[in-house]
């Protein structure tokens, strides 16, 4: 039960952001960093691309940033494609910039910086894909973002 209100917590927290950092945001098409981040774009939110192995200074159409603090605009949601043992970091900075949610990707999971999130007031989410539960939520339709 309490996973399940966990899960609805950071689906609705989705479904209101504006602005979603992706952090891990590959530049190649056939990653799902991606197309999930594609998907995002193409349902109305605003991307903050983190690329983490390559650097860019855009990823679809984006200024892209080398870290979280240095993007200069609030972020709602902190999307996570990061292997799970470099996640302690990418969840501090999204305390510190004062994200509304840090979403670890499927297969990424962290407790103990998910605990220091959820204390810092943070909504949580580990191991579900944000285009997955977005479609869930919508129906596959398009999202309520503006």
């Amino acid at each position: 039960m309490r996973k399940r209100r966990r899960m609805d917590e950071a689906v609705k927290a989705l479904l209101k952001a504006k602005t979603i950092a992706v952090v891990g945001l590959d530049t190649r098409e056939e990653r799902a960093a991606f197309r999930v981040a594609r998907y995002l774009k193409e349902h109305g939110y605003h991307l903050a691309p983190v690329p983490f192995q390559q650097p860019a200074s855009e990823v679809l159409g984006a200024a892209a940033y080398p870290n979280l603090r240095a993007i200069p605009f609030p972020v709602d949601v902190v999307d996570v494609f990061v292997r799970p043992d470099q996640t302690d970091p990418v969840i501090d900075d999204a305390i510190a910039i004062g994200a509304k949610v840090i979403w670890l990707q499927q297969g990424i999971t962290n407790d103990a910086g998910l605990a220091r999130a959820r204390k810092a007031g943070l909504i949580v989410m580990q191991d579900h894909c944000t285009m997955v539960e977005h479609r869930r939520a919508t129906g596959g339709m398009a999202s309520a973002a503006k």
